[in-house]
């Protein structure tokens, strides 16, 4: 007998990049000019990003990890220092710090944000320090001030990691506005897409000038090819043209998110600061321990009803390449605490409200203890039913 459960049912996704005409029409035009490589409109766009930004400087490359490769270049960081950074972001970060020949150290988090202060930054700090990375975790602005202040005042270069955070702001500000250099993706799944793509934005002059120096000439220091194409710059330009509307419709589906599930016993959702506000780039929750079943079965719940969500981002500690290694001093539980307990809940500009009550049906289901029913062999939106989505 067939359920109104086992009805099929769109699948939703975590996450969808809002593109549309606007962007076809403008690959067209870079089509029919004949020129898509490296060209006019990836000054155009570094140009209005820049300006956006509030950065007087900014380099377009391939991608985020490769901006902050770039910004790590430049910063001179490299074999015998010591790069500061949290553990709960994307390996990406990590891995370009491996590939400066850096020592990578891992700082913690701080609950509430899910992002690093100068508190937290402070326990990590060493003698060999020579870079801090700093994250806008899943578009939650980081409150740079203190922790520029710090560093500062020891010659440590503050390096903010804002791949996630174009839109979000920082104290009347866009985020990254303050450091000395910020790095930012453009990938399918940030607020603002190329399909892939990134940016260093800097009010250094001379760090600016290296950085197109390395991009454009991948045997001068570089590992790899890091310069951006017209046909990905064109899209970046009409994005940028509608960012505000993109955040603020994001933020109005947050809102209702919140507001939802603030009624729900055993869920905390990630607030904005006093500080600033997100981009909601991620929209995440923790598991507590009063919620009726726990982190993986709210998981296999969602998975159940057609729903993609993420596991939370796993801590890079926790890697195998990390294990056995001096990784610094710092205690890690919060950073393991959300690793373990966050759930990220799909948001993107076309999710629709029924798609939304579908989403927040699931919740209240695991909220209230009743379990998953596990169909052996039938599929659902990717994950076999009963199985927890992955990050």
């Amino acid at each position: 007998m067939t359920t109104s459960e086992d009805r099929a049912v769109s699948p939703i996704g975590v996450m969808k990049p809002w593109l549309g005409a606007e962007e076809a029409d403008a690959v067209a035009q870079v089509l029919a000019s004949g020129r898509t490589a490296q060209g006019p409109r990836v000054g155009q766009f570094e140009e209005a990003f820049g300006s956006a930004q509030e950065a007087p400087y900014a380099v377009a490359v391939s991608s985020g990890a490769a901006a902050l490769h770039l910004a790590l270049s430049v910063a001179g960081v490299g074999p015998q220092d010591d790069v500061v950074l949290p553990s709960f972001c994307s390996a990406a970060t990590a891995e370009a710090v491996e590939q400066s020949g850096a020592r990578t150290v891992f700082a913690d988090v701080e609950w509430a944000s899910g992002n690093v202060s100068d508190r937290t930054v402070k326990e990590a700090l060493t003698p060999a320090t020579r870079a801090v990375i700093i994250v806008d975790h899943g578009g939650m602005p980081v409150d740079l001030e203190p922790i520029r202040e710090l560093c500062d005042q020891q010659g440590v270069v503050v390096i903010e990691d804002a791949c996630c955070g174009v839109g979000s702001t920082y104290r009347g500000h866009p985020v990254g506005a303050g450091a000395e250099l910020t790095v930012w993706s453009f990938d399918a799944h940030e607020v603002m897409t190329t399909g892939e793509g990134g940016m260093l934005t800097t009010r250094n002059a001379l760090w600016a000038s290296r950085a197109r120096q390395l991009r454009d000439l991948p045997g001068n220091g570089a590992a790899h090819n890091y310069r951006m194409s017209d046909l990905q710059a064109a899209i970046g330009l009409v994005q940028l043209g509608r960012l505000q509307e993109a955040v603020a419709h994001r933020r109005e589906i947050v809102a209702s998110y919140q507001t939802a599930l603030a009624r729900i016993q055993g869920v905390r959702c990630i607030q904005d600061p006093a500080y600033g506000t997100s981009n909601f780039q991620s929209f995440w929750l923790e598991v507590l321990p009063s919620f009726a079943s726990g982190r993986n079965e709210l998981l296999e719940r969602l998975a159940r009803d057609g729903i993609t969500a993420g596991a939370g981002i796993p801590a890079v500690h926790r890697r195998p390449e990390y294990l056995g290694r001096d990784v610094g001093e710092a205690d890690l539980s919060v950073t393991e605490r959300l690793a373990d307990k966050t759930v990220i809940l799909p948001v993107y500009h076309q999710l629709t409200p029924g798609e939304q009550s579908r989403v927040l049906r699931s919740v209240r289901l695991a909220a209230a203890g009743i379990p998953v029913t596990v169909r052996r062999g039938r599929w659902n939106g990717g994950f076999r039913r009963g199985e927890a989505a992955s990050a």
